[in-house]
């Protein structure tokens, strides 16, 4: 996955502003029951987003964030309640510093190394993050405050091996509010529907479009119902994460200027229509009556990758109740100072399909796009990966001499 970076420069700057003196608009969806504090001029627009019902979670994680109690900032000042990782994110903060080498030195004497060693690292940072997450996720009767670690990537076409390990890395890490990354594609799905059935809370990844979702959404239910046939425990969290920007860099010289930036979100209304039509079905309202919780619609790959768009583009678009933003750590921060919560994403699509229609037009063919985007994806994960542990293997064998 790319990934947004900061310079250390631009991070100091960002927290050093220590009021940020935002506008407070009026909610234009009309909903009464949104609970925001217009008298407060000062309301971050972090917490306009966290009143609406929408969570906020950080697509970042280091060993700093942890010791410098950066993280524990963001929760207390920015209403971030929850954390996502991927294996770029691990390969740079492994790489970048310093604070792994004691423990990398420590495991590679005792003979550990690879896939091993790094998942002993990676449980290490998630499950002191979880922590500071507790109490959010007591708080919440289990429905916020996650921390995500992915399967590896090379297990993305073998759906038992993905079983196998979901419920091994879970059980390994003994941690109530732990995800298991589990991708979208055809062996993950099915591999969904199992460890859901395991009990294992699972963050479904690599969606891309409307139709991924629902598939990722029926394993899902799948799996919880089987668990009520069988007379266990219903209540198995689980969240489906749709990739945004990723379209919107797909096509950026294949239509025209009207359309840039466009289709992400376009796809993220249509994919939204979809979770609230699911939401209503007979299906699912007996499984809510049953005490399941719902399976959060969350928007990943949240950052602007064009330089010539707002860099808080996504943010200010994807603002919807019962949904999840993982943001890049520089976008946050971006949000905090300049952004604006402009609206609320209508339940019935808004513009989607009228602006679909128009993408179709100018010769872009979404559901081969969709598979196409998915694919890529698992294949970048898949370079990240290697990536990743080639840098522990020359860091292991460099620290132990």
């Amino acid at each position: 996955m790319v990934n947004d970076k900061d310079s250390s420069a631009d991070i100091n700057q960002a927290m050093n502003q220590s009021v940020f003196l935002l506008d407070v608009e009026k909610d234009l969806s009309g909903d009464a029951g949104l609970a925001y504090d217009l008298e407060n001029p000062l309301m971050k627009t972090t917490q306009q987003l966290h009143d609406l019902g929408q969570s906020l979670w950080l697509d970042n994680i280091t060993r700093e964030l942890l010791t410098s109690s950066t993280l524990s900032r963001y929760i207390d000042e920015f209403s971030v309640t929850g954390l996502t990782s991927n294996p770029t994110i691990f390969e740079h903060a492994i790489k970048d510093s310093a604070l792994y080498d004691d423990a990398i030195r420590e495991k590679a004497l005792a003979g550990k190394s690879g896939e091993t060693l790094f998942f002993e690292l990676a449980l290490e940072d998630l499950t002191q993050a979880a922590d500071l997450f507790r109490p959010v996720h007591n708080a919440t009767d289990s429905v916020d405050g996650w921390v995500s670690l992915e399967v590896s990537p090379l297990l993305v076409d073998d759906t038992a091996a993905t079983i196998e390990a979901a419920v091994r890395l879970h059980a390994q890490a003994r941690c109530p509010n732990l995800f298991i990354k589990i991708p979208g594609n055809r062996a993950g799905i099915s591999a969904i529907e199992e460890v859901i059935f395991a009990g294992v809370p699972v963050n479904v990844t690599l969606l891309f479009s409307r139709e991924h979702y629902i598939e990722a959404a029926e394993a899902y239910m799948r799996g919880i119902e089987r668990r009520i046939a069988a007379g266990l425990d219903a209540r198995v969290a689980s969240v489906a994460s749709l990739f945004v920007s990723r379209w919107d860099v797909a096509i950026k010289d294949k239509v025209p200027d009207t359309l840039k930036n466009r289709l992400g979100i376009a796809i993220a209304m249509r994919t939204y229509k979809a979770y609230r039509d699911l939401l209503a079905t007979p299906r699912w309202q007996k499984l809510a009556a049953a005490g399941v919780q719902s399976q959060r619609l969350l928007w990943a790959s949240t950052g602007s990758k064009d330089p010539a768009a707002p860099d808080t583009l996504y943010l200010e678009a994807l603002a919807a109740p019962d949904t999840i933003d993982t943001i890049p750590e520089k976008t946050l921060l971006a949000f905090v100072d300049h952004g604006q919560r402009k609206g609320v994403m209508a339940e019935e699509g808004g513009e989607a399909e009228a602006l679909l229609t128009r993408f179709a037009q100018a010769g872009i063919d979404i559901d081969a796009l969709a598979m196409q985007l998915q694919r890529d994806g698992a294949q970048s994960f898949v370079m990240s990966w290697q990536s990743l542990l080639q840098c522990i293997e020359s860091k292991s064998a460099a620290l132990a001499l």
